[in-house]
């Protein structure tokens, strides 16, 4: 907030400022001078340039006269004048290019912003409007400026300063440094142009890399600047956006050194759980900060850089490297500049005047490289030797040339203000795109007219870069990413690692070299919650951010296969989740199985029945001819043999796995088998009440009604009803397979659908009625005076066949899957094995026991 105070406190005095020079009578006089720190040289077409050769400034008291206003400079910064040096040798070079702008010399005028605001904000002003003390004028204060266009400036606060009010008048203003998103604004800086990405990119870029390293739970420090208030707005915009993580503190570090605030920020980074520090600020915030950092001693950290300190030199000592070795960030990018060092070497004061370079401010490099003075005052003499401006430049750091950055940055700017002249000063009369197709000339020129080229300028660098500008005045962005290798002699290598730019495509493109990298913490993992594994899903902390998260194993049926899912997912219908629930399993198929226990009994069962049915039949067609197996009609009581076995095999049917064909077998098998037996029952039955009748006077006419004709006709109509019934069933709703899911989650009960409710109904009930029809007569029958009466054995048998089945109807009904089908084949074995025991055991007792009664007296009762 403070930033934007003294922001708009500037553009008052500044608005002020032009008031009174355009209001003055007669002609335009400066109102004031400020005397700034300055090189300059002549030229057919001025260019300015804005730079921070000292890093702050005593301000003097604003008066508003005519008195020059003197601003002392404090702490030469030797990279600021290089920055300089970097744009006159770009001039000087073009001068010497037969093939841009011949017969054009290019000047220029290079003032020191002295890293404070006003300073800068009036050194733009100055290379805009002219320092002239005045100048005649019939009707107003028109007349031309003493630049066409202004590289710079380095802050992003300093730049929005300056165009708020350049881009007034179409100043054009080619920044090398200035990354704020702000400036991106047409509309507001409509004459604005930068060769360095802006914020809303670097962003970007930042967040690329925290997502190609799986970080998701970082801290942010920003300046107290446009710069910094900027970044974090965006930055925080975006992560939500990209889903790339989560902050877990911000603050911003004050320009001024409070010991009291960088404690508590540095005590928070030092509790923090995030391991990944970002850091969008300068070089002299840094510095405060990492004082404090080394005096509590805080390790294992992985700190982020923004271009504005990535590549910073002040930041590589012996102090603070413990902490910030293995640093990576991103930043501007390097390129190559020849003849940059052979320009500098030329660089010397001049003990009387200096026309090339401006005397004062070689000087003041001079004395601060090779610590000496030109004139020494009585306070010096003793400690401060004289400079005599003969010594050796060749080895100082100034000229260490390896890590050309912003320079190369200055550098296209200077040229794309070149090339933008060039093509400006090449159009052809009648075809221009001013008014009337008309054309800019060397004499009439304005900044306006520049500008217009400068949008659509386009060139490639030697270094091989494609230097343009899109339609927000920022350049194709691209950023090379550094890591800072600590060394063991205290020397510090910033290695470039990879690079990450834009696409026109308006994505981003990143390319990382990580067998280079090198890292000063632990774990090169900063997560607030650990990333949930498979067969778990994320539910966010109630409070926390969405990077705080508790792992809850999913649900049955649902499953993750993926680390740091969101949600579960059901596994489709016929497939159930793992035990682990990371993948899904086909579910587990249930049914009454050959190979299971109960499935073994009960087709042990069967056989068994079918086994003592063959025997049974054995033993009556043996002994066909005795008295007991030819009572009754001996071929219904074979007939009935044949029904017991065919009802024991058809329960095997109810086995194993269903398929088509035993679906439709199997409950036709059963119901017709039944049906046959039980029909033999009751004609059996009947024709025992016959007898007892045809034994009363009068009553030989009804055994024509009970002849072998007669009771196999009954037999085969009481049976072919049946199998009218199942036929029926099947051409109309017959039985098929079918996956129930309904009975558990985790498996598929494979089982026959009867199809047809009323048709299984009707099967059923046909049965029953002719079972208890049969159990009627025979019980009726049961003490008719015989020795051996088969009314009582019918009579037994169909007791226990009707007991059984009114059991069944409710134990099949609440049954599930396969434990219906083995309580019907439970009912059939029961029924079955109750009515051939009942029937037939007596009998096979007397012809195999008891030989002497198996004969017509002993039956008779005689």
């Amino acid at each position: 907030m403070e930033v934007y105070i003294k922001t708009y406190f500037t553009l008052y005095i500044a608005h002020i400022y032009l008031f009174l020079y355009a209001t003055s009578s007669f002609t335009c006089k400066l109102w004031g001078k400020n005397v700034l720190n300055e090189i300059h040289k002549p030229g057919d077409v001025v260019l300015g340039g804005l730079f921070e050769v000292h890093y702050s400034s005593d301000l003097p008291e604003w008066t508003f006269t005519s008195e020059p206003q003197h601003h002392r400079c404090k702490r030469f910064n030797i990279l600021g004048f290089r920055h300089a040096m970097t744009m006159a040798f770009a001039i000087d070079e073009i001068n010497k290019n037969s093939s841009l702008l011949p017969n054009v010399t290019l000047g220029y005028n290079l003032f020191d912003n002295c890293g404070t605001l006003l300073v800068g904000f009036s050194a733009a002003l100055s290379l805009a409007g002219g320092q002239e003390e005045q100048f005649l004028s019939h009707n107003n204060c028109l007349g031309s400026p003493k630049v066409q266009g202004i590289v710079g400036d380095s802050y992003s606060t300093f730049s929005i300063a300056a165009c708020d009010v350049l881009g007034l008048y179409k100043m054009p203003m080619v920044s090398y440094f200035s990354t704020c998103s702000c400036l991106s604004d047409r509309q507001r800086f409509p004459s604005f142009f930068r060769t360095i990405p802006s914020d809303a990119f670097q962003v970007r870029a930042m967040i690329k890399i925290l997502k190609h390293f799986g970080w998701t739970w970082v801290g942010l420090l920003v300046s107290d600047d446009d710069y910094g208030l900027h970044v974090a707005h965006s930055f925080q915009s975006e992560m939500t956006l990209s889903g790339g993580g989560c902050l877990a503190y911000l603050e911003v570090l004050p320009w001024e050194s409070d010991p009291s605030k960088f404690t508590r920020i540095v005590h928070l980074i030092k509790t923090s759980t995030a391991r990944v520090v970002m850091v969008f600020a300068h070089e002299f915030n840094m510095i405060h900060l990492m004082e404090e950092v080394a005096r509590q001693n805080v390790t294992g950290r992985q700190w982020m850089a923004s271009e504005a300190w990535a590549s910073a030199a002040v930041l590589q000592t012996p102090l603070f490297m413990p902490y910030l070795s293995g640093t990576l960030g991103l930043a501007i990018r390097r390129g190559e500049i020849p003849g940059l060092r052979d320009f500098l070497l030329k660089i010397r004061p001049d003990p009387n005047y200096n026309v090339n370079y401006g005397n004062s401010m070689v000087k003041q490099f001079w004395e601060y490289m090779f610590q000496c003075k030109f004139v020494l005052t009585n306070d010096v003499k003793t400690i401060t030797p004289l400079c005599t401006g003969k010594e050796n430049i060749d080895n100082v750091e100034f000229l260490d040339l390896s890590n050309l950055r912003a320079e190369y940055n200055i550098y296209k700017a200077v040229y794309a203000l070149a090339h933008a002249l060039n093509d400006m000063l090449h159009c052809e009369p009648g075809r221009g795109p001013f008014i009337g197709h008309s054309c800019a000339t060397l004499q009439n020129m304005g900044p306006w007219q520049l500008l217009h080229y400068l949008q659509d300028v386009k060139f490639t660098t030697q270094f091989g870069d494609q230097i343009s500008f899109d339609e927000n005045g920022d350049a194709l962005p691209i950023y090379d990413i550094v890591n800072w290798h600590g060394l063991y002699d205290r020397r510090t290598i910033v290695q470039i690692v990879g690079l990450v730019k834009g696409l026109d495509s308006k994505g981003e493109e990143i390319r990382i070299n990580e067998d280079k990298l090198f890292w000063n913490f632990e774990s090169n993992k900063s997560v607030c919650s650990k990333i949930c594994p498979p067969g778990t899903h994320m539910t966010i902390k109630k409070g926390e951010p969405v990077c705080c998260f508790d792992c809850l194993p999913c649900s049955e049926g649902t499953i993750s296969n993926e680390t740091g899912s969101f949600e579960c997912t059901s596994c489709p219908q016929d497939f159930w989740s793992s035990s682990q629930h990371d993948y899904c399993i086909p579910k587990k198929l249930e049914f009454l199985s050959y190979h299971e226990p109960l499935g073994i009994c009960l087709t042990i069962a069967s056989i068994l029945g079918a086994i003592m049915c063959a025997v049974v039949l054995g033993i009556f067609t043996y002994h066909r001819y005795t008295p007991i197996v030819r009572a009754n009609n001996s071929e219904l009581s074979f007939l009935l043999l044949v029904s017991l076995k065919l009802c024991f095999l058809c329960t095997l049917l109810f086995i194993g796995h269903p398929r088509l064909w035993t679906c439709r077998l199997r409950h036709v098998t059963f119901g017709i088998s039944f049906v046959l037996c039980v029909s033999c029952i009751l004609v059996k039955t009947m024709v025992v009440l016959g007898v007892f009748q045809a034994s009363k006077p009068g009553g030989r006419a009804i055994l024509k009604w009970f002849g072998t004709v007669q009771q196999r006709a009954t037999v085969i109509v009481l049976t072919s009803i049946q199998a009218a019934i199942c036929t029926v069933w099947l051409i109309f709703a017959s039985p098929v397979p079918h996956k129930n899911t309904q009975y558990y989650n985790d498996k598929i009960v494979y089982e026959c659908v009867v199809g047809s409710t009323l048709g299984f109904s009707l099967l059923l009930g046909y049965i029953g009625s002719l079972a208890i029809l049969s159990f009627l007569l025979a019980f009726l029958a049961r003490h008719l005076p015989d020795s051996f009466n088969e009314a009582k054995l019918i009579t037994f048998s169909m007791v226990i066949f009707c007991a059984v089945w009114a059991a069944f109807v409710p134990a099949y009904i609440n049954s599930p899957g396969k434990y219906a089908d083995a309580v019907e084949v439970f009912a059939i074995l029961a029924s079955s094995f109750g009515i051939l025991m009942a029937l037939f055991g007596p009998k096979c007792c007397i012809i195999l026991l008891r030989p002497q009664k198996n004969t017509k007296k002993s039956i008779m009762g005689r």
